[in-house]
């Protein structure tokens, strides 16, 4: 028989040889959903390029699935195993990634939203939002990046002050990504209710909590066959029946388990030096989950 300490070694090498091979199918993979999604919407790189725009990508959305969004470290790993030979410097690659358009990543996102349509047949979908701290409350005053009093915002479920922004999230039922925006941290869900554009199917049904209780938002997605059945007020003047209160409690504890996974990926403080930085990494991560979980 082997010593202990022979097996140890043995089965920690073959755990780390296929987490390597994790790695890399997972990379493949958000490299060609990346270009796929390039070439559909016709996007022509510069002949001159040494990186692929669908390269750029690949390097931040590798960041966010294994390097808790440090563009540095995912650099270098994507040159040293040679998954990207001509990887371009740190100051190069934040600037090609920076001129990507916002139209390009909106579109990107609604290629994983129709992915969320067609896997979801009983078009159940769930809205919340979650924050996104910039820094921690005692360095607020030092913030470069925002400041105002705007950005301070309150999450409810955990009881304290924040500083940064809030996430706004409408997700299909089985968790991928349909919508998303981002705003100060004072922003109320219920307010923000008037910015999503809802790209849903007729006959769909949207999940939420008591915030999103606005008769006026209600009857204006009913006129597009469109269900927002929110969590009830005890002052409500739209009750529902027991049953109906209790699934809708029910389901909309899904998309709490969502952003949990997505924040898991979060590290304690999101590095960036502009707003436009800060959220782009902030993007990366949702994104990043949204391949992740279109994949499973």
């Amino acid at each position: 028989m082997f010593p202990l300490y022979v097996l140890y070694f043995v089965v920690r090498r073959r755990h780390k040889h296929i987490q390597e091979e994790t790695m890399e199918t997972e990379i493949i993979t958000v490299y060609c959903r990346c270009d796929d999604f390039l070439i559909s919407v016709n996007h022509q790189d510069d002949p001159q390029s040494r990186m692929s725009t669908a390269e750029v990508m690949t390097t931040a959305l590798t960041a966010a699935i294994f390097f808790s969004g440090d563009h540095e470290k995912s650099r270098h790993f994507l040159k040293e195993y040679g998954h990207i030979p001509e990887m371009l410097s740190k100051s190069q690659f934040s600037r090609r990634l920076h001129r990507i358009p916002e139209a390009l990543w909106i579109a990107f996102m609604n290629m994983i939203a129709r992915t969320a349509h067609s896997g979801n047949p009983l078009k159940i979908y769930l809205i919340d939002s979650f924050p996104v701290p910039v820094c921690h409350n005692i360095r607020i005053k030092r913030s470069r990046i925002y400041q105002g009093e705007e950005f301070r915002g309150y999450n409810p479920s955990k009881r304290v002050y924040f500083y940064g922004l809030k996430t706004h999230l409408l997700i299909s039922e089985s968790g991928l990504p349909v919508e998303l925006f981002f705003s100060p941290g004072s922003y109320s869900d219920t307010s923000s209710l008037y910015d999503f554009t809802f790209p849903l199917p007729e006959g769909s049904f949207v999940y939420g909590d008591k915030a999103y209780n606005v008769y006026g938002v209600e009857d204006e997605l009913k006129d597009r066959e469109i269900h927002l059945m929110p969590v009830r007020k005890k002052n409500s003047k739209r009750k529902y029946d027991t049953l109906t209160e209790r699934g809708i409690k029910y389901i909309r504890k899904r998309i709490e388990s969502v952003f949990s996974v997505i924040e898991q990926k979060f590290p304690k403080h999101i590095h960036a030096v502009t707003p436009k930085g800060f959220e782009l990494k902030t993007l990366m991560f949702i994104l990043a989950y949204g391949i992740q979980a279109s994949m499973s």
